[in-house]
C-alpha cells in the first residue's frame, strides 16, 4: 500500500540509515563549512605567524580589524541578498562614491559634518532601493542592475573629484570614526554591532525567514503571501546603506574621500560571503559563516602583503580562492539535493 502511494520501492534498512546520514550531513553542511573555515584560519595564523615578520604584532592585528570592517559591514547585507538568490556587485564603487559625498558635503556643499553623514546614508539607501525596485518591478536581473550601479557610481565619484582626493575638514566626529574605542578600531566595533543586528534579523525575524524562503523557492514564497517586491527593495536598500556606512568610515580613516577608493572591494565581499557557505543559488547561508569568511579573506590579504607577494599576483590568489569556494559551494549543494531526493 505504501509502495503504491509513493511510487517508490521500500529501501533496505542499511540504505535507509545511509540516506538518513546523508540528509543529516547535508543539513549540517553549513556547520561543517564553518568548522573547516575555523581550522583554515588557525592554520593560516600558525603558518603566517612563523613566516611573516610582524604578523602577530598587536599593531598588525588592529590593522587587520580595520581591514575586516571594510569587508564585513557590507558583507552582512550582501549575505542576505545572496541568500535571496540575488547578487550585488556595486559595493566597491558605492563605497568610494559615499566617501566622496561625505567629503564634498562637509567641505564644499556647506552641510556640516552631521549633515554630510546623514545625506550620504540617505542617498546610499536610495540608490540601493532603486536597484531593488528595478529588480522587483521590472524583473531586471540583479546582476545587470548592480552592474549599472557599479558603472554610474564609479563614474560619478571620479567626475565630482576629477579623480583627486577631497580632504575632510578637521572634526571630532571623523576623529572618532577613524580612530579607536578603548584601543579597538571604531570601524571594527561598528562591524561587530551590525553583525549582531543582522545575525538576529536573519535568524529570528519574519523578514529573515522571508529572505530564506524567497531564495529557496520564489514562486512558493509568493503563494505563501510573502511580498517579494518589498523584500527585494529592502534587501538592496540595505546593501546601499551599508556601502554608505563603509564609505564614511573609509573617508574618516584616510582623512579624505576618493572616487578611486575601495577598488575591488565587491570581490572581497562576495568572496567572503561565498566562502562562508552562502549558496549562490539562494536559500542557504548564515551570518557566522560570513564572519569567518571575512576573517579568512582578511588574513589571506594581510599575509600576502607581509610576505611581499606582488600586488598583481595577490589578485590572482584572490581569484583562485573565489573560484575554489564557488566550486566547493556547488559540490555541497549538489550533494544536498541528491541526499534530499534519496
Amino acid at each position: 500500500m505504501t509502495t503504491a502511494q509513493t511510487g517508490r520501492a521500500p529501501s533496505p534498512p542499511g540504505a535507509r540509515s545511509g540516506g538518513a546520514a546523508a540528509r543529516l550531513l547535508a543539513g549540517r553542511a553549513h556547520q561543517l563549512n564553518e568548522i573547516g573555515l575555523l581550522v583554515a584560519i588557525v592554520v593560516l595564523y600558525v603558518a603566517l605567524g612563523s613566516s611573516a615578520e610582524g604578523f602577530l604584532s598587536v599593531h598588525n592585528q588592529l590593522g587587520m580589524l580595520r581591514d575586516a570592517a571594510m569587508i564585513g559591514i557590507a558583507a552582512w547585507g550582501v549575505t542576505l541578498v545572496i541568500i535571496a538568490g540575488e547578487i550585488d556587485i556595486s559595493i566597491g564603487p558605492a563605497t568610494a562614491f559615499a566617501s566622496v559625498l561625505v567629503a564634498k558635503g562637509s567641505t564644499e556643499w556647506g552641510l556640516g559634518v552631521a549633515g554630510a553623514i546623514v545625506l550620504t546614508l540617505l542617498l546610499g539607501a536610495v540608490w540601493g532601493a532603486i536597484a531593488g525596485w528595478l529588480r522587483a518591478v521590472f524583473d531586471v536581473p540583479s546582476f545587470i542592475t548592480t552592474l549599472g550601479l557599479w558603472s554610474i557610481l564609479g563614474g560619478l565619484g571620479l567626475y565630482l573629484t576629477d579623480a583627486l582626493p577631497v580632504t575632510l575638514p578637521s572634526s571630532g566626529t571623523f576623529d572618532v570614526l577613524g580612530g579607536d574605542v578603548l584601543g579597538v578600531p571604531a570601524a571594527a566595533v561598528i562591524m561587530l554591532v551590525l553583525f549582531g543586528v543582522f545575525a538576529y534579523i536573519a535568524r529570528y525575524t519574519a523578514y529573515g525567514r522571508s529572505v530564506y524562503t524567497i531564495g529557496g523557492n520564489a514562486a512558493a514564497a509568493r503563494l505563501a503571501g510573502i511580498d517579494l517586491k518589498r523584500t527585494r527593495v529592502l534587501l538592496f536598500a540595505t546593501t546601499g546603506f551599508l556601502s554608505a556606512v563603509t564609505g564614511i568610515l573609509l573617508a574618516a580613516r584616510l582623512g579624505s574621500g576618493s572616487g578611486g577608493a575601495a577598488a575591488g572591494l565587491e570581490f572581497d565581499v562576495i568572496a567572503a560571503v561565498v566562502i562562508g557557505g552562502t549558496a549562490l543559488a539562494g536559500g542557504r547561508g548564515a551570518m557566522l559563516g560570513t564572519l569567518l569568511g571575512v576573517v579568512f579573506i582578511t588574513v589571506i590579504g594581510n599575509g600576502l602583503v607581509l610576505l611581499g607577494v606582488d600586488s598583481f599576483l595577490q589578485n590572482v590568489v584572490r581569484g583562485v580562492i573565489i573560484v575554489g569556494a564557488v566550486l566547493v559551494n556547488v559540490i555541497v549543494a549538489r550533494r544536498g539535493r541528491a541526499a534530499a531526493a534519496s
